[in-house]
């Protein structure tokens, strides 16, 4: 007869043995009071988490190195005070061009900021729903769209405008197409983002109906990706009217070129005038993108602020204590007044195949007429001077092999030294802007703001910080520091606070607000509800916006060398003035290669920040 091993585990034919009884003063097994006498045990972290935070300190680590090498400090600031002195008593008084000498130049520079920003709209919207992970037709798909919009971000607007310099010669076009194209970097991937993070409810109801791929489109995922698009759309066309005064100083028409003649000539008061016409315009883009987008797009009651909220607010209030079929009717006629979905809806109702021709939707429609007619008028700008490639006597494939193949020209260790330095410019400057950024960014969110003035002052401080251009500030630091990378660092990390500033707001703002009503309903704090409900949900955009902030200003460092502020841009206009194209070529496949391992880095730390590990 065979006998169990005495350490044997219990079977069906061997019940187990009675455990002793706990000792006196303790708790029994699985009792309430022995769970909270148990020692608690942190869940061990995931590889890829402790990999993502080694990274992130990394960058940090590259960012404070880049700092102390370039001799970024007080001191530098101090001794700079007398040449800022200088440079305000040869600027002031300010010379403004006459209304008729500046009509000209700035309805130029309109026109074909207005056109490119189209056409990186029109590009951008196939590509970003190829790109997208849920609406791809396939991985090749996506593959090819992903790299596309990586090449468009990667290749510097001025190299492009060298390119289509050669090919159309001075005017729209040129502008028009580099303004264009590089655009579809920023704007296909953030419609991408945007596509990608939709609601699959919709999408899944019509595929269920039947529907096919293109009704799952246009019904399920425009709908709910069209306020993101046109915001991406009016904020690209802000970035493009900066960056069309950089491509003045290539041969750009506009304001722009005008500018770079000034302080070519040294004249400071003239070019300072311009300077401040460029902002101000800025400004101007900045404000019309908040009435396009309020005339425009459905918004929530809770998106909308100031008189037009507090009146939206009080009407759904009073229609909420409406308890006859009377209040009711009143209170649905109050709703269509400033929701259009509810006047739709409403129309329905009652048999109407259209929505009435209410005061709000006539308006609605003059923006819609005005907003074609301009693009209309833009375009057909730039179509009338599409005359230089017919004149164009090398032809296009004559024009792209003057930059095939690339080459050194004998300076690769400048090249080298000076794609360092670009690299040092960049991290620098992302690091001291995202020590301002991240905090008025979030303050100026409308969720997060201790109160409303608060929110308005930081969103009007990083308004006005981001409708100055890089270029001007890069100028002015020069003429203040000195030829050299500190003027570069300084202008890029301005540039910081208004670009991070913004999207780190609008991340802020469009976080589910469920999980911070949920943790106000158990009496947290706000700075409770910020850290436990708001700061989760917002630190993938975070962790993307700060890494996509590095990226520009890789691209933005090579630009800004051409005005002295150090790095390799210097070596590139240099090489584009000695007609060397080889070394250009080579120069933008440096800076590619930096920018794609930026863009490899961001896309695998959102994925581990965001809970996914492929």
């Amino acid at each position: 007869m065979m006998t169990e091993p005495a350490d044997a585990p219990p079977t069906a034919t061997s019940p187990a043995p009675a455990e002793p009884p706990p000792p006196a003063g303790t708790a029994a097994p699985g009792s309430p009071c022995a769970a909270a006498e148990r020692p608690r045990t942190l869940p061990l972290p995931r590889p890829s988490g402790v990999a993502a935070l080694l990274t992130v300190l990394a960058l940090v680590g590259v960012g404070v190195w880049s700092i102390i090498d370039l001799r970024i400090n007080v001191a530098t600031l101090v001794s700079s005070v007398d040449n800022a002195a200088d440079f305000l008593s040869r600027t002031l008084p300010l010379d403004f061009p006459g209304l008729g000498e500046l009509a000209g130049p700035l309805a130029t520079t309109l026109a074909i900021v207005i056109a490119a920003t189209l056409l990186s709209v029109a590009l951008s919207i196939p590509l970003a729903i190829w790109a997208a992970g849920n609406t791809t037709p396939g991985r090749p798909a996506r593959l090819i769209s992903r790299s596309l919009i990586v090449v468009a971000r990667a290749i510097p607007d001025v190299v492009l405008a060298i390119l289509f310099f050669r090919l159309f010669g001075f005017g729209a076009v040129t502008g028009v197409l580099a303004m264009g194209l590089h655009s579809v970097g920023m704007v296909g991937k953030l419609y991408a983002d945007a596509v990608e993070q939709i609601d699959e409810g919709p999408r899944q109801a019509l595929r269920a109906a039947g529907a096919g791929r293109l009704q799952e489109l246009t019904g399920g995922v425009l709908p709910q990706v069209l306020p993101a698009f046109v915001a991406t759309a009016m904020h690209r066309l802000d970035i493009n009217l900066r960056i069309s005064v950089i491509l003045g100083f290539v041969g750009v028409a506009g304001i722009g070129q005008d500018l770079a003649h000034a302080l070519g000539r040294l004249d400071y008061q003239r070019g300072m005038a311009l300077a401040l016409i460029v902002l101000l315009l800025c400004v101007g883009i900045e404000l019309l993108s908040v009435a396009v987008r309020r005339a425009l797009l459905p918004h929530t009651e809770q998106r909308v602020s100031g008189i037009s909220g507090l009146v939206a607010r009080t009407r759904a209030r009073a229609g909420a204590h409406s308890s006859t079929g009377s209040g009711v009717k009143a209170a649905a006629a109050r709703r269509t007044s400033v929701d259009p979905r509810a006047a739709s809806a409403a129309a329905l109702a009652t048999g109407r195949i259209s929505p009435p021709w209410t005061a709000e939707r006539i308006r609605r429609t003059c923006y819609v007429l005005v907003t074609l007619a301009v693009l209309g008028g833009s375009v057909g700008y730039a179509v009338l001077d599409f005359n230089g490639f017919i004149d164009s006597s090398r032809g296009p494939l004559g024009v792209l092999a003057m930059f095939w193949p690339p080459e050194a020209g004998g300076i690769g260790e400048r090249l080298v030294a000076g794609l360092i330095v670009t690299v040092q410019i960049a991290f620098a400057a992302t690091l001291l802007g995202m020590v301002l950024a991240l905090p008025v960014g979030v303050l100026a969110a409308r969720n997060v703001a201790p109160h409303h003035r608060v929110g308005q002052l930081c969103r009007m401080f990083i308004v006005f910080v981001r409708s100055i251009p890089e270029l001007i500030l890069a100028i002015i630091f020069v003429v203040m520091i000195g030829l050299g990378p500190v003027a570069g660092t300084l202008a890029l990390a301005i540039g910081v606070v208004g670009l991070l500033g913004k999207l780190v707001a609008d991340s802020v703002e469009e976080v589910d607000p469920g999980p911070e009503r949920a943790l106000q309903a158990t009496g947290a704090s706000r700075v409770q509800v910020f850290f436990g409900a708001t700061l989760p949900q917002a630190l993938p955009s975070f962790v993307g916006h700060s890494m996509y902030q590095l990226d520009v200003n890789i691209r933005s460092a090579t630009i800004l060398g051409i005005v002295g502020a150090g790095g390799i841009g210097y070596e590139l206009l240099n090489a584009a003035r000695v007609l060397e194209f080889g070394v250009v070529t080579l120069i933008t496949l440096m800076v590619f290669g930096v920018v794609m391992v930026v863009e490899l880095i961001a896309v695998w730390l959102r994925g581990v920040v965001g809970g996914r590990d492929d």
